[in-house]
């Protein structure tokens, strides 16, 4: 189900001893969405196995800026990034790779720019808006997925897993959520109602 590569494995140890279970899980499904698109669109993040590992890498690495190791001062989307980069360069991959994987870990939740920016943001942002019950051009090729993933990979209260954790650096890090960012819109809900407790009004 995984690339058995170095890098991948590597990429898969590194994420799961980091995330947490239900954004690990997130994160899988995010793959094998993604993995499912490329496969129909016979893209070559899917054909060769270097750009493959690629895919794996963004996908096991685009939430992992929201864990304690990597609550740096930026954004939680560049935090990701910036450590994904970091790891490939680990295994000698290209300086282009690694800009294509940064760039969408970065973006990911950046509607209408990650879509177009490249090939691998927009396989990343597709499978992850199709995680969240997004419709999407790709909608009928990829929801008959979601129940094998889900039994496989179950959600765990993902949109409140999430949604809590970045948040929560946004509390001790104001910076971290930019007024027109996905995460500034999500503090400013938490803001205005601090006691709620459940899924974040705003996600």
């Amino acid at each position: 189900m995984f690339p058995q590569t170095q890098i991948s494995r590597s990429a898969y140890e590194h994420a799961a001893s980091l995330l947490a279970p239900a954004i690990l899980n997130h994160s899988i499904r995010v793959y094998l969405y993604a993995k499912a698109l490329a496969e129909h669109t016979s893209s070559t993040y899917f054909t060769d196995p270097q750009k493959h590992d690629l895919l794996f890498a963004a996908c096991l690495f685009h939430d992992i800026g929201t864990t304690n190791t990597y609550d740096g001062p930026q954004r939680f989307e560049v935090e990701g990034a910036d450590a994904a980069a970091i790891h490939l360069s680990r295994f000698g991959v290209t300086e282009e790779d690694k800009h294509a994987v940064w760039t969408a870990i970065a973006i990911h939740t950046s509607p209408g720019i990650a879509e177009r920016i490249g090939e691998l943001s927009k396989l990343v942002r597709i499978a992850v808006i199709t995680d969240f019950g997004m419709k999407t051009e790709d909608w009928e090729t990829l929801v008959p997925l979601t129940r094998e993933l889900e039994a496989k990979f179950e959600r765990g209260g993902i949109e409140k897993v999430l949604g809590d954790a970045v948040v929560e650096q946004a509390k001790s890090r104001p910076g971290k959520a930019p007024m027109a960012s996905w995460v500034g819109v999500m503090y400013r809900a938490h803001l205005e109602e601090p006691q709620w407790d459940g899924v974040n009004k705003a996600f």
